[in-house]
């Protein structure tokens, strides 16, 4: 587990180790965030949106992400967890509130936004690379 100021954060996978690869995701794992303040939908929207920008990904792509994700993504109080699972080409959103059980919240079937979701985190391009290096088990 990681502590970031707005953010701990987890990545889990089924073998308990994530696979190195030029795929973002290559293979099943969820990435868990538990917020560490109030954060509104369109400040998580617009932080997403900011960090695709960062990674070079074109406004034309990022456009109709942007749509899909402020479908799915809630306004984020303290204490609330947001949990990305896939298995590796597409995956679900669970939000839950303290002591509540995960409630699905939204889909992503598009293989290419659920690679740019995760790679936010797991990119060795990220903006965050120690971040990422907790986050993959890396020493590098």
């Amino acid at each position: 587990m990681f502590f970031f100021d707005i953010y701990y954060s987890q990545l889990l996978t089924p073998s308990g180790s994530y696979q190195l690869e030029s795929d973002i995701t290559p293979h099943p794992l969820a990435l868990s965030i538990t917020y560490q303040r109030d954060i509104s939908q369109q400040q998580l929207v617009d932080a997403t949106l900011e960090q695709w920008q960062k990674l070079g990904y074109q406004s034309a792509e990022t456009e109709q992400w942007v749509t899909h994700i402020e479908n799915i993504f809630p306004n984020i109080k303290q204490g609330n967890n947001l949990t990305y699972v896939t298995d590796g080409k597409q995956g679900q959103f669970y939000f839950s509130e303290p002591q509540l059980n995960h409630k699905l919240i939204g889909v992503i079937e598009d293989e290419t936004l659920n690679d740019a979701f995760l790679a936010i985190w797991l990119s060795p391009q990220t903006e965050y690379p120690r971040l990422r290096e907790s986050l993959i088990g890396s020493k590098q």
